[in-house]
């Protein structure tokens, strides 16, 4: 093997399961726009795996899946609340103020790439609230697993969902690494989604084995009445729905997407454990999840690029900080080289 793309998780194919699984799609007619027996099916196990009574939407990206559902939660005069390296902030291209027809998002500030409930507190004004002059707060939006690669627990989540209470605002999560992020906490889907006051989860398949395909979840049945209609004009509603349903009814089977994300963080605990030891590698953040932000010397990043590895220079981190990304597909001899090569070029 010579070298590997640690670039993200988004560089990785698809799951044969999944693939598997579009060919059984495509075979026969069916009903279009979801009115097919897979989407049925796909929504049930949903309810099943979220032990609750849900609605839910499916769409091929992520951004669409932010986007829409914040729009669903803000009104083109309200403010969005989330922390300035989420992904709504830096890497959609002003989808969430265009789907919303405007909205502005107001970001807070952590540790860790995390938002927590003081902090949010602290930036809800106190006399915005009715006055026109001013954006209305209306929505928090997290990002589970989060940017920087940590997790929130689901007390955080709770005391977080307990600001947006006090001040009437809806709870949005990008659970874009939302596998990669249960398998981390070992806890129940149910317990850092609706238990923890969460109204609308983007749930997230793409980066965990499928090739295009995220679910807009619902948890509060009210807020899901018009996103049929903000799906259709946003573009997002297939008429082949067939082919994003089978995608995610084979994720949700027999756990494909759990296992999936425990490879994952697998992976990148093997190779944090590796990296740890060797002379001038420094953690950024704690790897919780499936990526790394790690300080590395000059020779050594040079040198694990001119093997053959390839990953993002960090810039946030500093201009010695990387970013590396496992995925499911992640061959443990591609880490177990990537270590070797990181050893190697230290010692020069």
């Amino acid at each position: 093997m010579t070298g590997w793309n640690f670039c993200s998780d988004n560089v990785a194919g698809a799951s044969p399961a999944i693939l598997e699984a579009l060919t059984r799609a495509a075979g026969g007619s069916v009903m279009p726009y979801g009115a097919d027996p897979i989407s049925a099916r796909v929504e049930e196990k949903l309810r099943e795996i979220f032990e609750t009574d849900l609605t839910a939407y499916l769409v091929a990206t992520g951004t669409s899946a932010n986007s829409l559902a914040l729009s669903s939660l803000c009104p083109p005069y309200g403010a969005i609340y989330c922390h300035p390296e989420s992904h709504i902030v830096v890497d959609e291209c002003n989808a969430p103020e265009f789907f919303t027809g405007g909205a502005k998002l107001v970001t807070v500030d952590g540790a860790n790439g995390k938002i927590d409930a003081a902090g949010l507190e602290a930036a809800i004004p106190d006399d915005w609230a009715g006055v026109e002059h001013h954006p209305q707060p209306a929505a928090v939006s997290l990002t589970q697993a989060s940017e920087a690669g940590t997790v929130y627990s689901p007390d955080a989540m709770g005391a977080i969902s307990e600001v947006c209470r006090r001040h009437g605002l809806g709870l949005h999560v990008d659970g874009a690494r939302f596998g990669n992020a249960l398998v981390s906490l070992g806890c129940s889907a149910a317990d850092i989604s609706w238990r923890a006051g969460v109204d609308v989860l983007s749930f997230g398949a793409t980066k965990n084995g499928a090739l295009a395909a995220e679910a807009v979840l619902f948890f509060r049945t009210g807020q899901a009445e018009d996103f049929r209609f903000r799906r259709k004009r946003g573009g997002h509603l297939f008429s082949k729905m067939r082919f994003l349903s089978a995608q995610m009814d084979a994720y949700l089977a027999d756990d494909l997407w759990l296992g999936n994300a425990r490879h994952a963080n697998a992976m990148a605990r093997r190779m944090a454990d590796g990296l740890a030891s060797l002379p001038g590698v420094e953690f950024l953040h704690e790897v919780e999840a499936n990526e790394l932000f790690v300080h590395m010397p000059k020779r050594m990043r040079e040198g694990l690029a001119a093997d053959g590895f390839k990953f993002y220079a960090w810039s946030v981190g500093g201009p010695d900080c990387v970013r590396l990304v496992t995925a499911f597909d992640t061959a443990e001899s591609a880490v177990t080289e990537f270590i070797d090569s990181a050893r190697r070029h230290a010692g020069n």
